[in-house]
């Protein structure tokens, strides 16, 4: 114990207990730390392996170099975003160009130089300690024993891994009943665990032998998720996950890499002009007062000249992964379960007609749900994500996109396309706005987590959903109002992604998933600055006269590129709602297999979309 004491073991020992109790961090702000007793066990279990692998610090103590880098950020994140590095994160240090960072950290970049440098000094006294001592050696029998013990657990592992793990015996159908959550909320979550478990069950099946699958008993007993958060361990896991996706988002550019459209503008001149999209996320069509909602959710939109909203979009399927690529290219409605698409997408089309192109987004880049996204992203002349939150948790406001629209709209390319893939309406609600928009009351404002399969809180949740949307007119109207100061000819798309259910009347579903028309019917509206109608007078025309026509995110792509008139070979004027060859055409949701929207029934206070029946007054019902 006396050696244990000396300054150089010391500094080693705390500094590694110190690293150790990074994940720890929310307690200090008064939150909960999820399974931390595995994590103590996995971090203990990870210490022990790498000091038995190397037998003294000083031989593994500089492959801590990263976690020391990535510490100042780990902590900042879980402070501010309630959650440390992830893939997303790692994505962005690697795209981020130095004069981005610089342009991002403003003056904090010298606070942001101190700490890195005070790291970097810390690393390297315990770095010297670690060479210095002898006393932290590692060179009994135990350490035989405990390297053997690592060998059959890596053994167990790899076999569970290769050839699957047997599923554990069902509980009885009682137990099942008496623990299961109210019928609510979305279905991610299952679905998630059910992907999980198949997998687990499945094997991976590298050697292309047949073995029977690892029975339940003998798995080893880690949780990856447990293992991602452990520190500075989890940091490998993250990294793999990052390689994993890079790979992933390279093979699916590599399917379209050769594609063209060959689009030019009709006229090829030098005018200046703007276009700029905006995507919108868990939006619904009948939360927005300008579609007729007696709450005023849009004060400001409201007062705008030349915006026309479109009164009769709907989205093949309700999630964004899927629903944003029919939007933003040409992939069928029926193809959009499909992973990866063979073509690009409109920005491809825009640069081909000699736009600057640009892709601000306060989304996620990567993840299983985000990489199918984020490979049109990349189409783009400059990418931006600004998202250092997530989805479910406190992150970034919209209003983090206004910077990088300044500087894109102030850039000296006389044509610009700018696409702003907002954060909009998604799940935690109440974290979607600043405290000023938190109009509606009670709230879930400042509640931590709160438990969305109680249907008690079903007027905290609405009054939610309603601010949120509340806030994202503010940041539609400051967005207009920059274009208007900026960019004399230009005009402006809004469409959102998917809807929501909101525990309507008695319906006890919530969020998204559910093939209901409070999903698939979504808000969209286009505004134009004078200089644009005097432009293209023809298409403002063509505007007004289809505002109400059945519309489906599949005819955005085309309506995108006739915006700034631009054409190519075989293009579909005709699914254009600015052209005056529009011609409506079938809309299909994935509502229990694929479903003629039109000619389809509505059940229950759900509005479940259902096929087989027409619909009695359907446009009488939203």
């Amino acid at each position: 114990m006396q050696a244990l004491l000396r300054p150089a073991n010391a500094l080693v020992l705390l500094t590694y207990l110190a690293l150790s109790a990074v994940p720890f961090v929310p307690l200090l702000l008064g939150k909960p730390v999820e399974g931390p007793w595995q994590i103590v066990g996995i971090e203990f279990t990870a210490w022990a392996a790498a000091w038995a692998l190397f037998r003294r610090p000083a031989y593994f103590h500089w492959l801590l170099l990263p976690a020391f880098l990535a510490l100042p950020t780990e902590i900042y994140l879980i402070v501010f975003y309630g959650q440390g590095i992830s893939t997303h994160h790692l994505g962005i240090i690697a795209e981020t160009s130095p004069k981005e960072s610089l342009e991002f950290l403003g003056q904090k970049v010298w606070l942001m130089l101190a700490v890195m440098i005070a790291v970097a000094a810390w690393w390297v006294l315990s770095f010297r300690a670690a060479r210095k001592t002898r006393d932290l050696d590692w060179n009994d029998a135990s350490r035989k024993l405990v390297l053997g013990m690592l060998a059959v657990l890596t053994a167990v592992a790899a076999y569970g891994w290769e050839f699957g793990v047997a599923p554990a015996k069902p509980a009885s159908a009682s137990v099942a009943a008496a623990s299961a959550p109210p019928a609510s909320g979305s279905d991610s979550e299952e679905e998630e665990e059910e992907e999980e478990a198949s997998a687990a069950s499945a094997g991976l099946d590298y050697t292309g032998w047949q073995l029977p699958a690892l029975p339940h008993w003998a798995k080893v007993p880690v949780d990856v998720d447990a293992f991602i958060n452990s520190w500075p361990f989890g940091l490998v896991a993250r990294g793999w996950d990052f390689y994993k996706e890079r790979r992933y988002l390279a093979d699916l550019d590599e399917r379209s890499r050769r594609f063209s459209f060959g689009a030019q503008q009709r006229e090829r001149d030098s005018v200046a002009e703007v276009v700029v999209v905006v995507l919108g996320e868990s939006s619904r069509y009948d939360r927005w007062s300008l579609n007729g909602y007696q709450r005023e959710t849009n004060p400001l939109l409201g007062k705008e000249a030349n915006l026309v909203t479109l009164s009769d979009v709907i989205t093949p399927v309700s999630a964004t992964r899927l629903s944003v690529p029919v939007i933003i290219s040409r992939k069928p409605a029926v193809q959009s379960l499909k992973d990866g698409f063979t073509e690009k997408s409109f920005i491809t089309a825009y640069k081909e007609a000699g736009f600057k192109t640009w892709w601000l987004s306060n989304q996620i880049s990567f993840g299983k749900f985000d990489t199918p996204v984020s490979v049109f992203a990349k189409e783009a002349n400059v990418v931006q994500f600004m998202n250092l939150g997530g989805f479910t948790n406190g992150s970034n406001f919209d209003q983090i996109l206004f910077d990088p629209l300044k500087i894109a709209l102030a850039d000296p390319a006389p044509k610009k396309l700018i696409v702003l893939h907002t954060l909009g309406s998604h799940w935690n609600y109440s974290q979607r706005h600043p405290q000023a928009f938190d109009k509606w009351q009670p709230s879930l404002y400042g509640v931590d987590k709160p438990v969305y399969t109680d249907l008690k809180i079903k007027p905290q949740l609405n009054n939610s959903y309603d601010n949120s949307i509340l806030y994202t007119d503010w940041f539609l109207a400051q967005t207009i109002g920059q274009l208007k100061v900026a960019a004399p000819m230009a005009a402006l798309l809004y469409v959102a992604d998917h809807g929501q259910t909101l525990y309507d009347n008695s319906c006890r579903l919530a969020f998204h998933g559910h093939n209901t028309q409070y999903e698939f019917h979504v808000p969209a509206f286009v505004w134009y600055s004078h200089q644009y109608q005097d432009r293209y007078p023809d298409k403002v025309q063509q505007l007004q006269r289809h505002r109400k026509a059945p519309l489906a995110t599949e005819n955005m792509f085309h309506t995108l590129l006739d915006l700034a008139d631009i054409r190519y070979p075989g293009d579909k004027l005709e699914w254009s709602f600015l052209s005056s060859q529009f011609k409506a055409h079938k809309r299909v949701v994935d509502s229990y297999g694929w479903t003629d929207y039109d000619n389809a029934s509505l059940k229950g206070d759900c509005r479940e979309i259902i096929a087989g029946k027409p619909k009695a007054s359907k446009r009488g019902k939203k």
